[in-house]
């Protein structure tokens, strides 16, 4: 199976502190991917460097097979990343935003305005079309950043704590499409705290602690023949010691 995201080595640091130290990942095209990890393990900084947005200090990223160094405009158009925080224009409203959207990816006015309306009919904003995006919640403009994410039907999706502000309506909503997505042959690749989440919609899991992945693979394979959750492993394999 065909590699949607490899990483290798990957180092990256702040001043004095080590964010990701040696880091190894493979995740298969077609997976519905959790990347988990307390606080500081290196999770953000390890999908901000998939994305392109920050350069590794060593070590090598592909993204469906394009490296990140060497063609980043290649393997950016393959690629949708959404950020824990969503960042958008306020004053626009959401066909404006995503006809923004749709402009830096190059896509047809006409095909473009049709997605954006049905993406906003899937995620249930179709009835605030005409209000400005300051006037949305949380979790409404989190719902608008993934359908600006959406829009251009990418290969491989990096969301970071996609469910964060959003009810549990919505984040079933989220949780489906996401899977439905994976189903069909495309790649998410998402951090979450929420454990039970990735535990039971993730096709595999990667635990990080320190900047390196400690454990992967499927919930069978990480629970190794025993009975334990997803928290029983994570605890014990990213706890401090005293």
């Amino acid at each position: 199976m065909s590699a949607a995201l490899e990483i290798r080595g990957l180092e990256k640091r702040f001043g004095a502190t080590r964010a990701v130290d040696g880091l190894d990942l493979v995740v298969p095209a077609g997976e519905l991917f959790a990347l988990l990890g307390p606080n500081g393990a290196g999770k953000t900084t390890t999908l901000r460097l998939a994305a392109g947005l920050l350069a590794p200090d060593a070590g090598s990223i592909r993204v469906a097979g394009h490296d990140v160094a060497a063609d980043p405009l290649a393997a950016k158009r393959v690629l949708a990343f959404l950020p824990d925080e969503p960042q958008l224009y306020a004053k626009l409203r959401p066909l404006e935003y995503l006809a923004f959207v749709a402009g830096l990816w190059g896509l047809e006015p006409g095909v473009a305005q049709a997605r954006a309306r049905d993406l906003l009919a899937l995620l249930g904003l179709e009835g605030t079309v005409n209000d400005p995006v300051e006037t949305y919640s949380r979790g409404m403009k989190q719902k608008l950043v993934l359908a600006g994410a959406l829009l251009h039907d990418p290969a491989v999706m990096i969301l970071d704590e996609p469910l964060t502000g959003l009810d549990a309506a919505a984040a079933r909503l989220v949780k489906d499409l996401l899977a439905a997505r994976a189903a069909s042959g495309r790649t998410v690749i998402l951090s979450t705290h929420i454990l039970e989440v990735a535990e039971r919609v993730a096709t595999r899991l990667a635990i990080v602690s320190h900047g390196r992945v400690v454990a992967g693979g499927t919930m069978a394979d990480l629970r190794a023949g025993s009975d334990r959750t997803l928290e029983d492993i994570f605890l014990e394999l990213t706890r401090e010691a005293p």
